[in-house]
């Protein structure tokens, strides 16, 4: 089975479209040709952002992800979420286009699948199409390890509470993600839904259900959430997630 892509149609809200054409055009401005393309996912290009509750997700493509510098980046954030205060954050990835084309199953899937191209040449249209398979689902969680470790310690090192609540809701989110790609073969489709996501890991994973209802229930409000009690079941899925991995892998070298 081949993965359709997630926004099948941009359709960016009217209070939102200034502040993505500015945000390209400070992008642009600062880096002139460095960039390849640029791509967005998210409630954005969907069409169902809600100020004041939405962020926006970014994605940069160019030769050499050295060449942009995340501070520059940065103060281009900070002043146009001035401007534009309805904005709760502005996340920006930034890979190569060798990532993309080398790494089909990883970034390929990421720029092809789930994100839309809004502005410059789509690098998408060059990733073969993913077929759904063990490989994949292997290949995909390549850097999951490395990214809940990062996260775990931004988390556990964190003091100030509005740090604790992002990084908890951003933990809930990146396991969800990786659970749901366990049983991706079961539902044929790349779901992007938080809620559609936690109903089919409900109904297509094996993992206690609580778990899934806890993660799902910090995602949604991360306030006040205690970090030990959060990292104590954090612990758990991700040695759910990580088994399953590994019971995989082991089936694909038989």
């Amino acid at each position: 089975m081949i993965l359709e892509k997630v926004i099948k149609k941009i359709t960016i809200q009217s209070e939102y479209k200034d502040f993505v054409n500015k945000y390209i055009d400070c992008l642009l401005a600062e880096f002139k040709d460095k960039i390849h393309s640029i791509y967005m996912c998210g409630s954005i290009p969907k069409g169902t952002a809600q100020p004041f509750k939405s962020d926006a997700d970014f994605t940069i493509v160019c030769t050499n992800p050295e060449d942009i510098d995340y501070e520059r980046i940065s103060n281009i954030k900070d002043r146009l979420l001035e401007e534009y205060p309805f904005v709760t954050k502005v996340d920006t990835i930034i890979c190569s286009m060798d990532d993309v084309l080398s790494r089909p199953n990883d970034w390929g899937f990421w720029v092809k699948i789930i994100c839309v191209c809004i502005h410059g040449e789509d690098i998408g249209e060059k990733v073969p199409p993913i077929i759904i398979s063990p490989e994949f689902i292997l290949d995909l969680n390549t850097d999951t390890k490395e990214e809940v470790d990062r996260v775990h310690q931004s988390l556990s090192n964190a003091s100030d509470d509005a740090l604790k609540t992002r990084y908890t809701k951003g933990y809930s989110k990146r396991l969800l993600r990786a659970l749901y790609s366990l049983i991706i073969e079961n539902t044929g489709v790349w779901e992007d839904d938080i809620t559609k996501m936690k109903n089919a890991i409900l109904n297509f994973c094996e993992i206690d259900p609580a778990l899934v209802e806890y993660l799902f229930a910090c995602y949604l409000d991360s306030r006040h959430v205690p970090v030990e009690e959060f990292l104590r079941n954090a612990d758990k899925v991700y040695s759910y997630f990580e088994n399953a991995l590994n019971e995989m892998q082991k089936k694909r070298v038989l």
